[in-house]
């Protein structure tokens, strides 16, 4: 073993003796390194996000949205058409409660489910005014949505049964009202009505792109309240399409109560006859995803009196279609990066057979003094090894450096794994040995009289 390690201060010194053409050797193990850890990084990082946007829109989650169908105001030649669908849009009461309780006792895989109800204006509180989204829910919403609180508590089921003027609140309307008071029992008026905040969700970090049309919200700046409440206190849309319409607004307006402006500027017109702006349908397991759409859509369709006026959408579907895209993508970048180093063990390998020739008479005088055939292959494959384990190193370093830099200057969330860096490393050492394999044994095998005569 001594004599070995003799073996491999010789390569070392070697290596030291010639700098720069070591340097040049490794670069291509370097920079293959580098763009190993730096695509893992980003295809972990879009894996990461992937799965917090899952887990955002909820596991298992059907969401069922209303076709509202806007009014032109002209009488054109598609006037006889726009007139018989609003004809047919008569038939059907649209998405109401009634669809929720039927969803409920009827189908036996949903698991939970709750309505929901969106309103967009401003709230107040201690003379501050801020843009906010109101939100008329069931308890079974922060469930569907894995909404945790950090203080308080949800409804209880005599606010939901009642509608009662409860609140839970996001965390950027927490730290907007409240920066230095306790939250918990004071008060925030949205409209005209002032509602009590009995809970405090916690901040939501990750954004979801491309999905607020699919049922996601911006969790931090809604105020949730039981969806009784959003239909007594606020607006009722089975109210103000009937002919009861005027009564039932000047009652609405006696006794305190006003309506807002819906989240969805088309669904202010008489045309949106949904009482909901959503359902949210979770199913107990992901194997009843797309049976249980199925029967969503038949059964609803059957109770709109074949109207087909609402969609179904499985978010988790189009997320994981999403992460397989990337995925695919994912795997072609790191092939690409892996081809340089690939590149770069045969540069090593390149520049050993050149050094084995470089230095034949010292192959020739280390044999001649007693030097094994072993001794030379040590000797030479130390220093593609060295070469490449060197160039390993430095390689995940700047891989490291790089990931950061991608997440700082572009935005794209990165996550280097120790599981990367090992494979990288050790893909570097491998090559070393692969590829100085081949030159340390022609090396071993030159014959010590004709080396020394070598000119």
């Amino acid at each position: 073993m001594k004599r070995y390690f003799h073996d491999i201060v010789i390569a070392f010194e070697s290596i030291l003796s010639n700098k720069l053409k070591s340097i040049l050797t490794a670069l291509g193990i370097i920079f293959g390194v580098a763009a190993v850890i730096s695509m893992l990084a980003i295809g972990k990082g879009a894996q990461q996000e992937i799965l917090e946007q899952i887990k955002m829109v909820g596991v298992n989650n059907i969401l069922i949205n209303p076709i509202v169908q806007e009014e032109t105001g002209e009488n054109g030649d598609n006037g006889e058409e726009s007139s018989g669908e609003k004809q047919q849009s008569k038939f059907s009461r649209g998405l109401s409660i009634l669809d929720v309780q039927s969803i409920r006792n009827q189908i036996p895989s949903v698991q939970r489910i709750s309505p929901e109800i969106g309103l967009n204006s401003y709230a107040m509180q201690s003379g501050k005014r801020f843009p906010a989204k109101l939100v008329g829910v069931t308890n079974d919403y922060f469930e569907l949505y894995n909404l945790a609180l950090t203080e308080g508590v949800f409804f209880n089921d005599y606010q939901e049964e009642h509608g009662i003027q409860v609140c839970v609140i996001g965390a950027n309307i927490d730290a907007k009202f409240f920066p230095k008071t306790n939250p918990i029992n004071q008060y925030v008026k949205f409209g005209a009505v002032w509602l009590k905040v009995i809970g405090v969700l916690e901040k939501t970090e990750v954004t979801l792109t491309g999905f607020e049309e699919a049922g996601v919200n911006v969790y931090n700046d809604n105020i949730y309240i039981p969806v009784k409440t959003m239909l007594m206190r606020f607006q009722n849309r089975a109210l103000v399409n009937t002919k009861l319409n005027v009564g039932a607004t000047v009652m609405m307006r006696g006794m305190g109560f006003m309506s807002v402006r819906s989240s969805n500027p088309s669904q202010n017109t008489s045309s949106n006859y949904n009482q909901l702006d959503r359902i949210v349908v979770q199913v107990k397991e992901t194997g009843q995803l797309q049976p249980t759409t199925e029967v969503l859509s038949r059964m609803i369709l059957r109770r709109h009196s074949d109207v087909k006026d609402f969609e179904i959408t499985v978010p988790e579907l189009l997320l994981k279609q999403q992460q397989r895209t990337k995925d695919i993508f994912n795997i072609v970048l790191g092939a690409i990066a892996s081809i340089s180093l690939v590149v770069g063990g045969i540069g090593i390998m390149n520049i050993m057979f050149a050094s084995v020739m470089e230095r034949i008479k010292e192959i020739g005088t280390r044999m001649a003094i007693g030097a094994k055939k072993k001794d030379i292959v040590v000797q030479f494959l130390s220093e593609a090894i060295l070469i490449s384990v060197t160039g390993g190193f430095i390689g995940v370093v700047l891989g490291i450096v790089l990931s950061k830099l991608i997440h700082e200057i572009s935005g794209i969330l990165t996550i280097v794994s120790p599981f990367s860096v090992i494979v990288a490393f050790g893909v570097s050492a491998a090559v070393g040995v692969v590829f100085g394999y081949s030159p340390a044994k022609r090396a071993s095998e030159r014959d010590p009289i004709e080396s020394l005569r070598y000119e």
